[in-house]
């Protein structure tokens, strides 16, 4: 039995709490969809694969991972983390805020527009200038690509209608 040159031999591992959380949020978002899989249940009729089935599959998925994943976190194996910047964080939840505050009086283009440059400056592109409008012209592209071809809707804007 040899021992890791990294961790001294008197030192005994801790579970990664970080690691355990995370297994415990699969576990929850598991029960969730298995609430909503038993809802649609009956809805298969006599067929054996039905609404139900893939929601269910991934759901064994979920706990299949958050069961590795605890087993990874009290064994120790995941590797040291850097501590996080808060900075980015808070860009990316500024435009997530943002966006659902503007999606209905704007439109899916302009508030998705404005989520995609708050992301962009929390991956260290801070010209807001220039990626704010940049990310309405991909967002005004799926919107029409999503509500003409597809026929999908859409929360629409100013800017929407004037394109349909």
């Amino acid at each position: 039995m040899s021992l890791d040159q990294t961790t001294p031999a008197n030192e005994q591992r801790r579970p990664d709490w970080a690691a355990l959380a995370i297994a415990v949020v699969l576990v929850a978002i598991a029960a969730v969809i298995f609430f909503d899989v038993a809802r649609v249940k009956g809805a298969a009729g006599y067929s054996q694969v039905g609404p139900a089935t893939v929601p269910e599959w991934i759901s064994f998925g979920l706990i299949g991972l958050a069961i590795w994943t605890a087993i990874e976190a009290f064994r120790g194996d995941f590797p040291q983390r850097e501590k996080q910047e808060l900075g980015p964080v808070f860009w990316v939840v500024g435009g997530l805020a943002a966006q659902m505050l503007l999606l209905n009086r704007t439109g899916f283009s302009i508030a998705t527009g404005v989520l995609f440059g708050f992301v962009a400056a929390g991956f260290g592109r801070r010209k807001l200038w220039l990626t704010i409008p940049v990310g309405i012209a991909i967002c005004l592209g799926i919107y029409l690509i999503f509500a003409g071809l597809l026929q999908l809707s859409l929360p629409a804007g100013p800017l929407e209608q004037l394109f349909l």
